[in-house]
């Protein structure tokens, strides 16, 4: 998807008419989210720490024909740099972060643990606790050990106890400290559908000479998904043998999925082959995680592009902030327990988008609040630009800027503008016009 040729007064017409529509409609909403409700920024290990030379993806990103664009190098040096991070985000206003750990890091080698690893996110834990941040701890965010994927990955069922082990050592080391706990991240996902996958895995298990090379976003998710359901309850039992309080459960990619025309039956059934088995699920949960970024579009014929003109952002999604409200609504009726947005954000060079994006996004939450949706939390993607994934460093997710020469912090307008939101007595800001 090529979209980096983004028109800004296209884009700002966009956002301001999504500002003015929710304001229309949720002027009349509840103006308070409830005690304890976690505003925050989310990373991934992977994304911002750098060097992450025993997980899976690092070798992906330097096979001949990869479909990555860059190597993820040092990153955003957040291994080394996590403290005074955690301190900006403290100081920016949020109350909460959500990270994940690495699984190379603390288990490099099949059955062998690293206590220095464990003691570093330890260490990441009580700098939360330290700036008053709560934390939200992923397990597996996308990248595993090399040694687990040269071993069929999530497409082997040896993952069930594989996992359930790194998750119940990780947890008996840190858990006392983690105040919401993921399991998978985006547990429904797979890159399989827009990229020669196959070719990949293949050219991975040849550098390797691993019979079955098998890498999470890159599985036959036919066979892996089913994997991945029976991990996710493995992990949570072994948290809940630890820590029974502790609230687990799982994050899910949601688009708001919609019919062509409105009132056609399209978009309920896709929704439902897509979402219904990972929703029901998490009613075994303490709650669910909802990521999300647009909305897709389903016909009599299958997906339907948006029309020609349509503003999109930076990976080539529609400019929709509304969405969000689509999907939480569809995730808190349909599985039953609390909602946190772990993920919500754009992928643009503009901040002034991003704020309009972020605005009209927390409206329709606002709105699907007010009708009695159980949302705990809205953790925003992401708190630093940092490496997506076959996009590389282009895509600028970010409220903070990173100079990845000088690794040196810049929070943009929209990190003082959520952070205000987060802090002030009308919980959900009011929307506004940008000019």
């Amino acid at each position: 998807m090529s979209a980096f040729d983004l028109s800004r007064r296209t884009m700002l017409a966009a956002g301001a008419a999504a500002i003015g529509s929710a304001a229309s409609k949720g002027a009349d909403a509840a103006p308070t989210a409830p005690k304890g409700f976690l505003w925050g920024c989310a990373t991934a290990a992977y994304q911002v720490e750098g060097n992450n030379l025993n997980s899976d993806n690092w070798l992906l990103e330097t096979l001949p024909g990869t479909p990555f664009r860059e190597k993820s190098g040092d990153a955003c040096d957040h291994y080394h740099r996590f403290e005074q991070d955690i301190a900006l985000f403290a100081q920016l206003g949020f109350n909460s972060y959500r990270f994940s750990i690495e699984w190379a890091r603390v288990e490099p080698l099949p059955g062998l643990f690293s206590t220095a690893e464990l003691d570093h996110y330890r260490a990441v834990l009580l700098a939360c606790r330290k700036h008053g941040l709560k934390t939200v701890v992923t397990l597996h965010h996308f990248t595993s050990p090399l040694w687990f994927a040269c071993q069929g990955g999530f497409q082997s069922e040896a993952a069930i106890v594989l996992f359930a082990r790194y998750a119940e050592r990780t947890i008996r080391h840190c858990g006392d400290l983690i105040d919401h706990l993921c399991t998978f991240n985006e547990a429904n996902l797979s890159f399989s559908g827009f990229v020669p996958a196959q070719p990949l895995m293949q050219a991975a298990a040849a550098a390797t000479n691993a019979p079955h090379f098998s890498s999470f976003l890159f599985d036959d998710v036919a066979i892996s998904k089913p994997i991945v359901r029976a991990c996710h309850r493995a992990a949570r039992r072994a948290a809940k043998g630890i820590w029974p309080d502790l609230p687990v459960g799982l994050t899910l990619a949601m688009a708001d999925i919609q019919s062509v025309p409105p009132d056609g039956p399209y978009g309920a059934s896709k929704r439902a082959e897509m979402y219904d088995v990972w929703l029901d699920e998490a009613r075994a949960d303490d709650f669910v995680g909802v990521q999300t970024y647009t909305r897709e579009l389903y016909g009599a014929q299958g997906r339907v592009e948006p029309a020609a003109g349509t503003v999109r952002t930076q990976i080539g999604q529609e400019y929709y902030p509304q969405a969000l409200e689509g999907t939480v609504r569809y995730a808190a009726g349909r599985a039953r327990v609390p909602v946190i947005v772990t993920e919500n954000g754009i992928g643009i060079e503009d901040d002034k988008i991003r704020i309009a994006y972020i605005e009209a996004a927390l409206a329709g939450l606002r709105r699907a609040m007010a009708d009695g949706c159980d949302v705990r939390g809205y953790m925003h993607w992401s708190a630093m630009d940092n490496f997506e994934w076959l996009f590389g460093y282009a895509p600028k997710f970010g409220l903070i800027a990173v100079d990845r020469a000088t690794q040196i912090r810049q929070p943009k307008p929209s990190a003082y503008m959520l952070g205000k939101i987060a802090r002030g007595p009308d919980i959900f800001g009011q929307p506004r016009r940008i000019s």
